[in-house]
């Protein structure tokens, strides 16, 4: 299955009012495996960025101003997201910015004409009812560093947001000994650690003609003593 993790950032909240998207940041997974297949670019909207929006991820007008208009990378993007399904926190949002963006150039479709959507926002607040469920509330409860999150940024936050979808749709993740609500066990906050996709194979040992032999005493013993041995059925 082939999962893209998309965030976007913008000149503001409401496209109906003319605002537009500035950065585009995707990551990719395939069956739950993380590839190195990023998609990843800032826009020139073509009018300014809300004071407002501008404190959240302080991309500013001088910093767009030599990127590409929307219409120039809008067919890569689409090709690079369909027949995907798009994971996404508040997907409304992002979607609804895409979707008149692509409205816009008039020979597009709509997200959900070639993608499936998987709201985390929705699924966070069903798994966590009560509770914050922001993206800096979700790595608190789930043991991810993003201390290195001073501003929002669309790539960053799909590295971010793949490691809690991950971690909340995989089941359980710890013990359960003792756990804190922040998603720490006695205290001790829980760590991801992400693993190269580059790195070696597990070297796999095989029991030897003794240890084989030693276990298929075992084996004679339990079916002795407690009768049919599953093991040998395996």
């Amino acid at each position: 299955m082939r999962q893209i993790i998309l965030d976007t950032e913008t000149t503001g909240i409401d496209p109906k009012q003319g605002h537009r998207i500035i950065e585009i940041g995707c990551v990719e997974m395939v069956d739950r495996k993380l590839t190195k297949n990023h998609f990843h670019v800032y826009i020139n909207p073509d009018r300014q960025v809300e004071e407002e929006a501008f404190q959240v991820h302080g991309i500013s007008d001088e910093f767009l101003a030599d990127k590409p208009r929307f219409h120039q990378v809008a067919q890569d993007f689409l090709n690079y997201i369909q027949g995907a399904e798009l994971v996404i926190h508040n997907a409304p949002f992002d979607v609804g910015f895409i979707d008149h963006e692509f409205a816009k150039l008039g020979n597009f479709p709509k997200v959900a004409d070639v993608c499936s959507v998987f709201d985390t926002l929705a699924f966070a607040r069903s798994k966590h009812p009560g509770q914050k469920n922001n993206l800096d509330a979700l790595c608190r409860r789930y043991g991810i560093d993003n201390s290195h999150r001073e501003l929002h940024g669309a790539l960053l936050d799909s590295e971010i947001l793949a490691d809690v979808y991950l971690l909340m749709t995989g089941g359980q993740t710890s013990l359960g000994l003792g756990d804190d609500d922040d998603g720490s066990i006695g205290g001790a906050a829980l760590t991801i650690r992400r693993l190269s996709p580059d790195r070696p194979m597990l070297k796999v040992l095989k029991a030897n003609d003794a240890e084989l032999e030693l276990h298929n005493e075992r084996l004679d013993l339990i079916e002795k003593k407690a009768g049919k041995v599953l093991w040998r059925d395996l």
